[in-house]
């Protein structure tokens, strides 16, 4: 199964980012990446999917966003040629923007109705091929030099030919965040599953009643990573959802009625989500990409000369 395409979902204005969010969409707030250059957050996860063999990219964003988008990777790009004249990072990084544009489209969500429709925004882009869904707001580091999260799971996709969603182990006090999941390990195959059952943020009681895996350590349940290789039949089941005119359509049921109608697999992948919109995510995100990057050495310098600093304060 060949996936040409991916959909980022940058919709939401990013509530828990207050009042930074109020002013700049929670995407293009800048991160250092591994590369160690300073770059929005949308352009790193894009990055993510261009590295992985995606070719068209789609944003669902708010009203209006799609033009502001363009317009600062458009003044980026000017920017950097201008400022940064006959310098060959600053030419490779026009290059890579310059690719970006040339392949990123945008649809709207013209009502929040949930991230469920969020997704069903990207439908006509997607058309009948099965695509990558990535989250505008969540940054990746993989554990496998050279091989990308996104690669691993489209790795998967391609050879058993059907939907992946990415999962990790997750200790019990986090499940309230992330949809959870059960399933079955596939034989002889470490880390794959076949999706029995998931459910959006349980409560302890109920993963323990009804998300228990076999094999994982005790206390630890699959959760999503925050990214799905998805066939294009999740249209289909999230319209009959959003036909039932709900105000917050979710994906995770969706997901789990694709579990009962085709074959959905579960990989555990080998790396690290950061999710940027909770309390100090932006800061944990910056730390992990910079002992991942180039910058491995200075980031740890900085982080054993701030906590030496702390401990002297307190000693005063």
């Amino acid at each position: 199964m060949k996936v040409r395409k991916a959909v980022i979902t940058a919709a939401a204005r990013g509530a828990r980012l207050y009042p930074v969010a109020d002013t700049i969409q929670k995407a293009l707030l800048p991160v250092i990446d591994v590369d160690g250059l300073h770059k929005p957050v949308i352009q790193i996860v894009a990055e993510e999917a261009f590295s992985s063999g995606i070719e068209e990219l789609c944003v669902v964003c708010a009203p209006g966003d799609g033009e502001r988008y363009t317009a600062a990777f458009t003044s980026l790009r000017d920017n950097l040629l201008k400022s940064y004249q006959d310098i060959d990072w600053a030419k490779e990084e026009a290059e890579k923007i310059d690719h970006l544009l040339s392949r990123l489209q945008f649809a709207e969500q013209r009502e929040a109705l949930g991230y469920g429709h969020a997704v069903y925004c990207a439908r006509e882009f997607v058309g009948d091929e099965p695509f990558l869904l990535l989250l505008g707001d969540y940054l990746y580091v993989s554990d496998l030099p050279g091989q990308r999260c996104a690669a691993q799971l489209l790795a998967l996709a391609a050879q058993e030919e059907c939907a992946v969603s990415a999962v990790n182990p997750t200790i019990e006090h986090q499940i309230g965040r992330y949809g959870t999941l059960t399933g079955k390990h596939l034989p002889s195959q470490v880390g794959i599953y076949q999706i029995d059952k998931i459910i959006e943020k349980p409560s302890l009681s109920t993963a323990e009643l009804e998300l228990q895996t076999p094999g994982l350590r005790a206390g630890y349940y699959l959760c999503f990573f925050g990214m799905h290789v998805l066939t294009p039949a999740i249209f289909g089941i999230l319209q009959k959802h959003l036909a039932q005119g709900g105000t917050n359509v979710l994906l995770t049921p969706a997901l789990q009625e694709l579990a009962e109608t085709e074959k959905y697999l579960a990989l555990e992948v080998k790396g690290n989500r950061y999710d940027l919109s909770r309390k100090h995510g932006l800061l944990r995100a910056q730390i992990a990409l910079g002992l991942a990057g180039e910058a491995h050495d200075e980031t740890l310098t900085t982080m054993v000369e701030l906590l030496a600093e702390a401990n002297n304060r307190k000693a005063k």
